[in-house]
């Protein structure tokens, strides 16, 4: 039996010497363990400096290509440019695919990190453990795992192809102890609240990595509607926000076929993506200011000081789910 976040709760230690929030410490190298999904209605060009203001890494969208942040692209762009020498040593990047099992992945990462040792190489998504171990061996750095389960993903409704989240983590956490040199774990997709973050954290993710509830900021990338028809700017969008009128973000799947278009894809294939239109419900600065504050008072719980003594090294126990309803309110 494999588990999902509504199957679990954390226990707090039986004593814990934390008696302020303020001694403890939710940063990793000055950022928040989260990262906005490289999807084009989350993060692009002109709101990036917005994730960086509040302490988060993003991940940007093909095409997409700044300075700061991980470069998403194909597995056919990245051997390309590795083929031509046009990596940077010292670059971040991502090689953005839907199946990340695949053994052309696999060569190239290896390839890449022997001729390239500083660039920081993050894969993904997979949805077995063994992969987790696979691409940590060949030097990869960050590995995003979940298929299936972000707002924007019908993989696994409609291929019956996944892993539950929870487990997922858990077992590549248990995978990564073993290993000289892990890849740090990105649980990906499926996030519906601050506590099935934490629970990720908990169960030994390194960092998270948001759509959906990122694209619900008001200064996400997804188009403004008013009434999810009247297509407005971002200021405007602001000033309705600002006095109460109802603002609607598209969001969408980076699979739909939309975005195969954007890509310029001859071949249209069939969607394993979802067009929808979320109502915005925060700035990404009153988002950051709860997140942070809620994963404080659980490493408070927890007795942890630092999420290198949270992440994976906390107790979750199994709940029925009278239990999880008991509190769902």
């Amino acid at each position: 039996m494999k588990l999902d976040f509504n199957d679990l709760l954390i226990v707090p230690k039986d004593i814990t010497p934390i008696t302020t929030r303020s001694i403890i410490d939710p940063f990793i190298k000055n950022y928040l363990p989260l990262m906005t999904a490289p999807m084009d209605t989350v993060v692009n060009e002109i709101n990036a400096t917005i994730y960086f203001a509040n302490r988060i890494i993003t991940c940007l969208p093909r095409g997409v290509k700044l300075k700061q942040g991980f470069k998403s692209f194909s597995i056919l762009e990245v051997e390309k440019l590795f083929n031509e020498g046009n990596l940077n040593p010292n670059g971040k990047y991502l090689i953005d695919v839907a199946n990340g099992h695949m053994e052309n992945i696999l060569s190239i990462s290896k390839d890449i990190k022997e001729k390239y040792p500083n660039l920081k190489l993050m894969v993904g998504n997979i949805a077995n453990p063994k992969s987790f171990e696979n691409l940590s061996n060949v030097g990869v750095d960050f590995i995003r795992i979940g298929i299936g389960a972000g707002a924007g993903c019908l993989t696994t409704k409609n291929t019956g192809v996944g892993y539950p989240m929870a487990s997922l983590i858990k077992e590549c956490y248990a995978v990564s102890v073993t290993l000289k040199k892990p890849a740090y774990i990105v649980a990906d997709g499926g996030m519906q609240g601050y506590a099935d973050i934490i629970k990720a954290l908990a169960l030994g993710a390194d960092y998270v990595m948001l759509g959906s509830v990122f694209n619900k900021a008001l200064e996400s990338a997804g188009p403004n509607y008013l009434w999810r028809r009247i297509r407005v700017s971002q200021k405007v969008a602001e000033k309705a926000y600002k006095y109460g009128i109802p603002v609607y973000k598209k969001f969408r799947g980076m699979s739909t076929k939309e975005v195969q278009r954007k890509w310029g894809a001859k071949i249209i294939k069939t969607s394993e993506g979802v067009i929808r239109y979320r109502k915005v419900e925060y700035t990404l600065a009153q988002w950051c200011e709860n997140f942070e504050h809620y994963l404080r008072s659980a490493m408070s719980y927890t007795g942890s000081h630092n999420l290198k003594e949270f992440v994976g090294n906390v107790n979750l126990i199994q709940i029925t789910d009278n239990a999880y309803k008991r509190f769902d309110k």
